[in-house]
């Protein structure tokens, strides 16, 4: 199966779960996963050295008013215009690919 290939704008759709995750100094972090269909991104990341491409995507809130809106989405269906991707690179992270600036384009009702 070739992966769908990923432009910056494009959607994201799936289930948006939590992570407790470790910043800096050991500081737990709360951090948002969203699962989704293996995507190809774009140029130079690739397939992120994956066989089918990243299919699970962590959402980082900017801020604490992304970090709100995003626990209220929790555990439901949504879709995320990206506009900032990259493969995860560090040891320990637990998804496939970082999302790093987004913007919500529909939610359940």
């Amino acid at each position: 199966m070739v992966p769908k290939p990923m432009q910056l704008g494009d959607v994201l759709s799936g289930k948006l779960s939590a992570l407790r995750v470790r910043a800096a100094k050991g500081k737990r972090a709360n951090s948002f996963q969203l699962v989704s269909e293996p995507r190809r991104l774009p140029a130079p990341a690739g397939l992120c050295n994956l066989e089918t491409g990243p299919e699970t995507f962590e959402i980082v809130a900017a801020n604490d008013a992304q970090t709100k809106q995003l626990q209220k989405l929790l555990n439901k269906d949504v879709s995320l215009k990206v506009t900032e991707v990259a493969c995860a690179e560090q040891a320990g992270q637990m998804s496939e690919a970082l999302v790093t600036k987004w913007s919500v384009v529909s939610t359940p009702n």
